[in-house]
């Protein structure tokens, strides 16, 4: 083929573009490997225990057994599919069961997957001295959970802004919880511990936030990097910053590559818009607006997103031993209202591709769970049938039904089943139906597993 240009011509175009392509690449690695809680249960850190995790479990299961003895009752109170149609024989019948099993199993297996120890709103203002030693009886409780394998999987503390009014003590917070953890645990971290760091509003903060925890490292004898955290969009200007640029990208350059999650703080960031409590609720607008810009500047980066709080808790009004048939009925009926309510709000974060939010109520942990099983084994025979004929094409785009497969959306299609597996909503076994075996499922590259079963092929086809 005849050329106008050498590559000795193109060479300094291709460096450039080489370069460019490398910061690019740096900079959006792609879906971080590994599990994402689908939650994480925020409690003052006043409250704490070592055993917090299956203590809230058993609460869980006793909400459970209370309001909604059985399937039906369940998935009626939570508003599923078919629910007010239920029989044995249906499609909606298996939902219903599958959702109520698999919810009692996880509220007994693991009920928590991710708790956050709060020094923030949910502790408020305390003297000093309180704080220091709610600090210390934390971080001990922390290792005494570690020893005993009670902690969840995910597991951190928020503190305080690094606002000028605040920031002193917030840090302090910081610095007594892990040098006091460290101390009780021989110098080892739980695993996947991170640091929350409400109400950021500049990027000062989270460099300040970054050098303390590089600062700790060397001071704890840590290896560099170990010491991460998780920032919370709840002001206007963490969105869009003073020069009108969105904020969020500034924020995590200056995290210097410590930051692994941003969490929406729904009721701070919906009362800086100006909007009225009444008003004020994950589903609003304005938390869309603010959660699709936090996705698309991080879309890419690894960096984990969530959702915040639905703050309607699904607590019976009246309490007592002798209520009659009358209070009996309004204490299901706030209870199942509740219960819908969150379920619609994790739904609608589901859909819009949020995986994680807040709880915090043991109450919520069972329509948490639900919410999250169902938005799974409904699209499981249609995704289950999208990833194996896809599989079988082998990377060429298929047609299944009406839906339209290219490449691109394998991943996804296999990121929707280890996401499923690694919270519960899905069995392996369930997964294996795609066709797919637990080690390329596990692998987490659908590329791989293309270019690994394409492989026999070209073999075969050498004369």
């Amino acid at each position: 083929m005849k050329t106008s240009v050498s590559q000795e011509s193109l060479a300094p175009i291709l460096s450039k573009l080489h370069d460019a392509n490398g910061t690019f690449a740096a900079r959006y690695p792609g879906e971080r490997s590994g599990r994402q809680p689908v939650h994480t249960v925020y409690g003052g850190a006043h409250l704490f225990r070592a055993n917090i995790a299956p203590r809230l479990g058993e609460l869980a299961l006793s909400a459970l057994s209370d309001y909604a003895p059985d399937f039906m009752a369940f998935a009626r109170a939570i508003g599923l599919p078919g629910a007010e149609r239920l029989h044995a024989s249906s499609r909606d019948a298996w939902l219903a069961e599958t959702v109520y099993a698999r919810v009692k199993d996880k509220l007994r297996r693991e009920p928590v997957e991710d708790f956050r120890i709060d020094f923030e709103d949910g502790y408020g203002v305390r003297s000093d001295s309180e704080e220091d030693g709610h600090v210390v009886s934390c971080a001990r409780e922390v290792a005494k959970g570690l020893a005993e394998g009670t902690l969840p999987p995910f597991i951190g503390i928020r503190i305080k802004p690094l606002t000028e009014e605040l920031h002193v003590r917030s840090l302090r917070t910081l610095d007594g919880f892990l040098s006091a953890l460290l101390e009780a645990t021989g110098g080892k971290l739980p695993p996947n511990y991170v640091t929350t760091l409400p109400k950021v509003q500049i990027p000062e903060q989270v460099t300040a936030m970054t050098e303390t925890l590089e600062l700790l490292e060397s001071r704890l004898s840590l290896a560099k990097g170990s010491l991460l955290f998780e920032i919370m969009i709840e002001q206007t200007q963490a969105v869009i910053g003073a020069d009108g640029r969105v904020a969020i990208p500034k924020l995590i350059d200056a995290a210097g590559g410590r930051c692994v999650g941003a969490h929406l703080g729904t009721y701070d960031y919906t009362a800086s818009c100006g909007i009225t409590a009444a008003h004020q609720h994950v589903a609003h607008p304005a938390c869309d607006f603010a959660k699709h810009v936090m996705q698309v500047s991080l879309a890419g980066t690894g960096i984990w997103l969530s959702d915040g709080a639905t703050n309607i808790m699904p607590i019976a009004p009246h309490r007592g031993d002798k209520l009659d048939a009358r209070l009996v009925a309004d204490n299901r009926a706030s209870v199942h209202d509740a219960w819908k309510l969150h379920v619609s709000h994790i739904r609608h974060a589901l859909e819009t591709g949020y995986y994680q939010g807040w709880d915090l109520h043991p109450a919520q942990l069972p329509s948490r769970f639900a919410a999250v099983y169902a938005f799974f084994l409904e699209a499981l025979a249609p995704a289950s049938e999208r990833l194996k004929n896809f599989i079988e094409k082998a990377a060429q785009a298929t047609l299944v039904g009406d839906v339209f497969d290219d490449a691109a959306t394998g991943q996804g299609l296999l990121n929707f089943f280890l996401r499923g597996i690694h919270c519960g909503a899905i069995t392996e076994e369930e997964a294996q139906a795609t066709g797919l075996t637990l080690a390329e499922i596990r692998g987490r590259s659908f590329v791989k597993i293309l270019r690994d079963r394409a492989e026999p092929e070209r073999v075969t086809a050498v004369p």
